[in-house]
């Protein structure tokens, strides 16, 4: 017996599948004839395709797409030219109403599969309808864009025949691959005015003779550029990130910008020289002009945007978010509420007038500096915020100080909360728990760790689904708990 007749579907072995799911990561999901799961990304449930094999593990492979044989009626026609190599979409290809539905399928299967939460628990209503997007493009109200002296083309661009100036790209960069860098003309995730911006900006630092990053080696000074753009003010920021400091270079930039862009309101130029891939985070920040930040007004209230400052890049669907977690969370106006991982304190400040009290915990002081500074500006008395890693604040002593909370919400980074903050949350025991993510699988292991430190004494009233991230598989997932 050969050793693919033992191994089927060995690495390099082309094959031909039907693509029964979505799974894990936005990819389809296939099964083999003799039984093993293949992971094909850019496959639609409903197709039949040929697929590459290009990793074989014992329990499943991934394979590559070389060939569509038969089209699911799920399938859209992708808007983007780039569609395909960039790493900014991945699901253009699949139609809109079908995303919201397999994002929903994937809150609730996690919920199951990796939470370990009963059939009968999501019964009867408990998961809600998604929250589609109004608008399904052009949404995003901050983009990073990559400078790169290793441009990747497109397979039709090297169709072209022509010849490209490699040397040079800012766009988005190839999925994991974050030093090869796509030279984007034009992208529908940022509002429409940003692809112009980009090419000018783009052209500009060409005609100065300025050199992109090289990741290899370490060197260059363009490093990226990044753009605040509100969706509900008409404030634009422009953020230069350079790997050392060039007054003149900058002012130049900043002569440019005031006479050919004028819809830039701020110009921030950051100095980081640290090799990490992602300078845009840290390094020393200066307002060449402007005030160094952007507006964004959401929920009646206004809130003040740094350079770095975390803020939901789709405001008309993070609107929609917040109004959910504080329904969800069934406020009172005796309730004491505690805010874990509040950021600047969009989500504290947009509660607080349904609660008595708001107390928001953020390991990041200078987004505590901002949140404070958002209260103050909108006139919200009744919320105060605290610095400090979530596990070393949430303790006995400062829940005695403050009074524990009748109603906790969370809603932490992608990786979710570490062990020791789901054990402080048990022994808090607070009445109602509404716990916010990004990444349902983090969030089903949360909830399953959360009930077994509390020996299930929590049951799900809610799950309310959100697509704040159109284009893509990523989901948002608010889930409300009570105490048994």
């Amino acid at each position: 017996m050969s050793a693919a007749t033992e191994q089927p579907a060995q690495r390099g072995e082309t094959v031909t599948l039907r693509i029964e799911k979505f799974a894990d990561q936005g990819k389809g999901l296939a099964r083999h004839d003799s039984g093993l799961v293949i992971f094909v990304p850019q496959a639609v449930p409903g197709d039949r395709v040929r697929a590459k094999v290009t990793r074989r593990q014992k329990n499943f492979a991934e394979a590559k797409l070389t060939q569509l044989l038969d089209a699911s009626e799920k399938r859209a026609e992708p808007r983007c030219f780039y569609f395909g190599t960039c790493g900014g979409c991945d699901w253009q290809h699949v139609q809109y109403a079908e995303q919201v539905r397999m994002k929903q399928q994937s809150v609730r299967e996690a919920l199951l599969h990796t939470g370990g939460v009963a059939e009968d628990a999501l019964a009867g209503g408990t998961v809600r309808p998604i929250l589609a997007a109004e608008r399904p493009y052009y949404y995003r109200n901050k983009m990073t864009f990559d400078f790169s002296t290793h441009r990747w083309l497109t397979p039709a661009e090297i169709e072209t025949g022509k010849d490209f100036d490699t040397d040079f790209a800012l766009g988005l960069h190839v999925p994991k691959s974050p030093h090869q860098v796509l030279d984007l003309r034009a992208c529908h995730l940022p509002p429409r005015r940003e692809p112009r911006l980009v090419n000018q900006v783009r052209e500009f630092a060409k005609k100065k003779g300025w050199t992109p990053w090289n990741m290899r080696r370490k060197e260059g000074f363009l490093r990226h550029l990044i753009l605040r753009d509100p969706a509900r003010t008409d404030d634009l920021m422009l953020r230069l990130v350079t790997s050392r400091h060039a007054p003149e270079r900058v002012a130049a930039l900043a002569d440019f910008l005031k006479d050919e862009v004028p819809a830039v309101t701020t110009f921030v130029h950051t100095f980081n020289d640290t090799p990490h891939p992602q300078a845009a985070r840290g390094g020393a920040h200066r307002t060449v002009f402007g005030d160094g930040i952007v507006r964004e007004d959401l929920g009646g209230l206004t809130f003040e945007i740094g350079p770095e400052t975390f803020f939901q890049p789709n405001t008309r669907q993070a609107e929609r978010l917040f109004r959910a977690v504080r329904a969800q969370a069934d406020l009172r106006p005796t309730d004491r509420v505690y805010d874990l991982y509040c950021g600047l304190g969009a989500l504290s400040l947009f509660v607080a007038e349904a609660a008595g009290e708001v107390i928001g915990i953020e390991g990041r002081e200078r987004a505590v500096r901002a949140a404070r500074k958002n209260a103050e500006a909108n006139g919200v008395a009744n919320a105060r915020f605290f610095t400090g890693a979530i596990n070393d604040r949430l303790t006995d002593d400062f829940a005695r100080r403050h009074r524990p909370p009748d109603v906790l919400l969370a809603d932490p980074p992608r990786v979710g909360m570490r062990e020791a903050v789901v054990e402080r949350v048990a022994t808090l025991r607070p009445e109602r728990f509404v716990y916010v993510s990004c990444d349902p699988q983090t969030q089903a292991r949360d909830l399953k760790r959360l009930r077994e430190a509390t020996g299930g004494a929590y049951r799900i009233t809610a799950v309310q689904p959100v697509d704040l991230f159109p284009q893509t598989h990523h989901v948002e997932s608010v889930v409300a708990l009570r105490a048994s």
